[in-house]
């Protein structure tokens, strides 16, 4: 049995706590910590069973190592700011603890998603015989286990992968971020980027798009953007010809994001302002709706998955895999909407996988470097069942 300190209680961090509570069988104690301890409590109160809190500013690594050492996990799970990795990486190598987080780190002075910074740590892992398991969330996360999954079982080749998130909710608000509004706005408004014949591609942002008609949903507009999860999959995944990323958007918040952007709101340097030095997409952050208060009037669906094409037996083929997750009977069970259902539930399941010595591996990894099997066979169990489809000719098909 073991122990999981979680570090973050906005949506994700709220989800991750449910779900490593509900697996009793694996984790004895749990300790949820944020800058913000009414956040932790919260989440604390709406648990069947007791867990600890504690406030931890994330920035620093010594304030982490002290929790770190007080607690005595055998897993960190980091579902704090992007900007935060580092400093808690540096932590659990401090204190010889696994790692895991589901987004790569980005330099709070620019927009720029690379997993350079943390694959630096590889070597300085692998000799404390530590693990890092990265980007373990849906997308990336669960994306990437697709991957791996239809590698092993689907394809001999993979040529092409497209990456497809569509999210058909509504939560009732004319503008909201489905997760922290800083680190949305600051991922949709970069340049997109896709990976094609040896070389990275770039576009202007949403600039490229079409309609897809995505199983229980329909017809949504889909735009190309960057994603993290390229990066390792150009990597890992060998023969790959091509690989993309998709993410939906309904005119009327792509109207408000222009505004915003037109009158400079998204703008992450700082301006002087009556003598104070304000960045304004963090004051953006601080009117917008928190996004783990949307889930008690979402409602709609989301549909993530990958549309993979290869050769199987020297015959060419397209399999689909997916999930499709509704936002009303996640906030039923864990009060949460689908978004940060569909990235807890896979930060938890890969905390089980590695406190369970299932995925266990010195060094700084991504998850399509690991066995698929136990991952899937985990994600039906715990919230997230899983769609194979092999589209009829002329079906799900993407320019």
């Amino acid at each position: 049995m073991s122990r999981v300190l979680i570090i973050g209680a906005g949506g994700v961090g709220g989800v991750v706590t449910h779900k490593c509570a509900q697996a009793t069988d694996v984790f004895t104690d749990i300790c949820l910590a944020s800058r913000t301890m009414a956040k932790c409590d919260r989440i604390a109160r709406q648990l069947k069973r007791p867990i600890q809190t504690a406030r931890v500013d994330a920035d620093v690594p010594a304030n982490v190592v002290r929790l770190i050492r007080r607690f005595k996990p055998d897993v960190v799970v980091n579902v704090a700011l992007p900007y935060q990795d580092l400093s808690i990486m540096e932590a659990c190598l401090a204190t010889g603890t696994d790692y895991l987080d589901t987004a790569n780190y980005e330099p709070p002075e620019k927009a720029k998603f690379e997993y350079r910074w943390q694959w630096a740590f590889r070597k300085r892992y692998e000799k404390a015989g530590l693990m890092a398991l990265l980007g373990c969330g849906f997308d990336p996360g669960v994306s990437n286990v697709f991957c791996a999954y239809a590698r092993k079982h689907c394809f001999d080749e993979i040529h092409t992968v497209d990456i497809l998130d569509c999210n058909a909710g509504s939560h009732g608000h004319p503008f909201a971020t489905n997760f922290n509004p800083e680190i949305n706005i600051r991922e949709i408004s970069q340049r997109g980027k896709y990976w094609e014949s040896g070389a990275w591609h770039d576009t202007a942002p949403l600039s490229v798009h079409q309609t897809f008609d995505f199983p229980d949903i329909g017809p949504r507009e889909m735009y190309l953007m960057y994603h993290e999860e390229l990066e390792s999959l150009v990597r890992n995944i060998k023969g790959l010809r091509r690989i993309r990323f998709w993410m939906t958007f309904g005119e009327q918040y792509l109207t408000y994001l222009r505004v915003l952007q037109n009158v400079g709101l998204t703008r992450i340097d700082p301006v002087d302002y009556e003598g104070h030095k304000v960045v304004p997409l963090k004051f953006l952050k601080n009117l917008l709706p928190e996004p783990s208060s949307l889930g008690p009037n979402y409602t709609g669906k989301t549909n993530i998955g990958c549309l993979i094409e290869g050769l199987k037996n020297g015959r060419r083929r397209r399999v689909y895999l997916y999930n499709v997750c509704d936002h009303a009977a996640c906030y039923r069970e864990v009060k949460a909407q689908a978004i940060s259902y569909t990235t807890g539930v896979p930060a938890a399941i890969g905390a089980i996988l590695m406190v369970n010595k299932v995925w266990r591996r010195a060094g700084v990894h991504n998850v399509e470097e690991f066995d698929p099997d136990p991952f899937m066979e985990q994600l039906t169990r715990r919230g997230l069942p899983w769609v194979v489809r092999e589209p009829r000719r002329g079906e799900y098909r993407i320019r």
